[in-house]
């Protein structure tokens, strides 16, 4: 386990492991620090190129939930010798079709031989060391802001199981390959008391780990959260993942939960998310601000969900 390994300490390490933050800051020099971050998994949908778009946005996501920009990457691919190589070009066209994007620099990467694909990105950014934005910091008054609608996970099993609708399946390729950069364009030259990228652990896991190092509560309206169209439908007729029953198991002893909540919307908070939104503790006097540059420059849903109040018994709260 990582808490086993050596703690090292060095005083350029601006974010690291403490609190299991996006990516790891390390200060170059007073102006300047760099993000470094690593992602990779395995196929989500069939088409090898959107498969390779959804991986690179959901490598490139960790620097923006840090504040910064994306300018190098290096490819991260595991590959089994019996496909053929023209499903190992699509991934990685995919991929360096979504990094250009980003406006970085793709050069390179490392494949190996394995039994199943897998691919991501080592992505390297850059941030003012006084613009850093971490998963703790946020305060009491605080108001809660989702970028993107949740449902990937759940929509992924539907797309396995061949039962979903065109419709919904551009809608989470839609979600999935859209970068959190304009999310973050959003708060430019506002204050950000914390954010992360809503992924693998889901809005509950991200947001425990947002409460227990800001030491708060985030209270999170239940009715609130924009998720994708068909996801309560999957959820309902138990399309569920096997890492929302994890998810739920770990971190439910760390949410209370208000009576009459469906169990649908109980499965979609805890959904882990592949290239999920950003989830922002904004003051209340910014939030008009934020929600309005979203309307004029975000191309999926968003939505206010919640506010942050002084820590209590637990460190989120649903409510209906």
């Amino acid at each position: 386990m990582i808490k086993n390994l050596p703690v090292q300490h060095n005083p350029n390490v601006l974010v690291g492991l403490e609190t299991g933050d996006d990516g790891a800051v390390y200060k170059l020099k007073n102006d300047l620090a760099i993000i470094q971050t690593l992602d990779f998994f395995t196929p989500v949908v069939d088409d090898p190129y959107i498969f390779g778009q959804v991986a690179a946005a959901n490598s490139l996501s960790d620097v923006y939930a840090m504040g910064g920009k994306p300018i190098l990457a290096l490819n991260i691919l595991c590959f089994p010798n019996c496909l053929p190589t023209e499903i190992m070009e699509k991934i990685l066209k995919g991929g360096a079709d979504k990094v250009i994007e980003a406006g970085a620099v793709l050069i390179g990467g490392h494949s190996v031989e394995d039994n199943e694909p897998k691919y991501g990105l080592s992505v390297t950014g850059t941030v003012h060391p006084e613009q850093i934005l971490t998963n703790k910091g946020s305060k009491p008054g605080d108001c809660l802001i989702l970028t993107k609608p949740l449902g990937s996970g759940i929509l992924n099993t539907a797309i396995k199981a061949e039962m979903i609708s065109s419709e919904a399946y551009n809608q989470v390729i839609h979600v999935m390959t859209l970068l959190n950069e304009s999310g973050l364009k959003a708060v430019e030259n506002v204050t950000v008391n914390a954010c992360t990228d809503i992924t693998g652990f889901g809005l509950i896991g991200h947001a425990v780990e947002m409460a227990e190092g800001s030491e708060i509560t985030l209270m999170i309206n239940a009715s609130k959260i924009p998720y994708i169209e068909e996801t309560k439908e999957k959820a309902e007729m138990g399309l569920i993942p096997g890492g929302m029953y994890r998810n739920r198991e770990f971190f439910e002893k760390k949410v209370k939960m208000d009576t009459g909540i469906e169990e649908a919307i109980v499965d979609i908070v805890y959904d882990p998310q592949t290239s999920g939104g950003l989830l922002l503790s904004v003051p209340e006097n910014e939030v008009d601000k934020v929600m309005d540059r979203l309307a004029h420059n975000h191309s999926c849903e968003y939505a206010l969900i919640g506010r942050v109040v002084p820590r209590s018994e637990k460190p989120v709260i649903l409510e209906r």
